[in-house]
């Protein structure tokens, strides 16, 4: 579509800052925080992620959209992210899979596309002044309406944003010898494909759901997914995961998942200046020295660093960012609980980390038999 077809629309910052672009269709203003990530493919994935809940994504690939969108890739059953913000979409596109295109997929579910920014320029913007709120409208300038929406947004500091993205009710998939018991906190789908992989039938439920009601079930191992907002406003699991791992039972977290493990036992998490968010990032391995290349998605962080955790005696530092020597892994240095920050199921995305899976079944059998 030429650039004279595209409606006047906008992005402003809450630092005042706008970025004038392009939408295909008409909208109704959306608020959220703005972010930014470097992935360079992998674009339904990372709009279906609920991780994203409450954020609006700047794409720092220059073009998305080349292949389309398939039934296969979703990582939840819809568009996640409040917003959509792009230097060019592809159009055209050409994929075996595909089943349609990007545009007109995310205008189903009503998610705001603004075109033809310079990406470049915003994402340094971010960098240096720090993601903030923002808001996506239709038009040239904004206006004192619009603005006093944008400061009444809520900020990701304090929010849960798990218990809105959960699933209401427990359910089952994939088929196995082991049960896993998996807390959605914004669970992926790619996680419940590589437990059933590995001979799991995993039980998903609320996140909200107490320690006795899954210690009831005797499960093989307890999984805390991914999820979105701030980690210390998700106070309910943190009690939740000390009685479950004080049974023995073994624990895998990633992501929102690491964070409250290092929260229930005693450390906090801080708001990152502009968070870790692609397919490129370097993790050390302590224990070997061995260097990862993960797929992340994160605003806050574990407050530490590889010398250990504040507040949290009983924890290890297991893997470091090289980036900015963040805390990306834990583990209990007696129970058989571990988590890391990064996403070894992230599909697309590097596949170095995927041996956690594998890890993760040999704690569980070695407690446990098949069932």
């Amino acid at each position: 579509m030429d650039a004279t077809q595209l409606i006047e629309g906008f992005l402003l910052l809450e630092d005042g800052t706008l970025f004038r672009g392009g939408l295909r269709h008409p909208v109704q203003p959306s608020v959220a925080e703005v972010v930014f990530t470097t992935s360079m493919t992998g674009y339904q994935e990372t709009f279906t992620d609920p991780s994203y809940r409450g954020q609006i994504v700047v794409m720092t690939a220059p073009m998305i959209g080349n292949y389309g969108i398939n039934l296969e890739d979703p990582e939840s059953g819809r568009p996640q992210v409040a917003g959509v913000v792009v230097r060019e979409i592809s159009e055209s596109y050409s994929n075996w899979r595909a089943s349609g295109d990007l545009v007109g997929w995310l205008h189903a579910s009503q998610v705001p596309v603004l075109e033809g920014v310079d990406t470049r320029r915003l994402t340094k913007h971010l960098r240096t002044a720090g993601v903030m709120r923002g808001v996506i409208a239709g038009g040239v300038e904004a206006t004192a309406d619009l603005t006093a929406l944008l400061a009444s947004a809520p900020l990701m500091e304090g929010l849960d944003l798990a218990s809105v993205v959960s699933t209401p009710e427990s359910y089952e998939w994939g088929a196995g010898d082991y049960e896993i018991i998996a807390y959605d906190y914004g669970i992926k789908r790619n996680i419940l494909r590589l437990f059933e992989a590995e001979g799991c039938r995993v039980t998903v439920v609320p996140a909200d759901t107490p320690a006795e009601a899954v210690l009831e079930r005797d499960p093989s191992g307890v999984f805390l997914s991914n999820g979105p907002g701030d980690p210390a406003a998700v106070e309910y699991a943190q009690k939740m995961v000390r009685t479950v791992a004080e049974a023995g039972v073994p624990v895998f977290g990633i992501c929102l998942g690491h964070q409250i493990l290092g929260l229930a036992y005693g450390g906090s998490t801080v708001k990152m200046p502009y968070g870790h968010r692609g397919g490129n990032h370097p993790v050390r391995d302590i224990a070997t020295g061995r260097v990862l290349i993960t797929s992340q998605n994160h605003g806050f962080a574990v407050a530490g660093s590889e010398q250990g955790i504040p507040g949290a005696p009983a924890l290890e530092v297991t893997h470091v960012n090289l980036n900015d020597g963040t805390v990306e892994g834990l583990a209990h240095r007696e129970l058989p609980i571990f988590a890391v920050q990064y996403h070894p199921e992230a599909a697309p995305g590097p596949h170095d980390a995927r041996g956690l899976f594998p890890r993760f079944m040999e704690r569980v059998a070695e407690r446990k038999r098949p069932r």
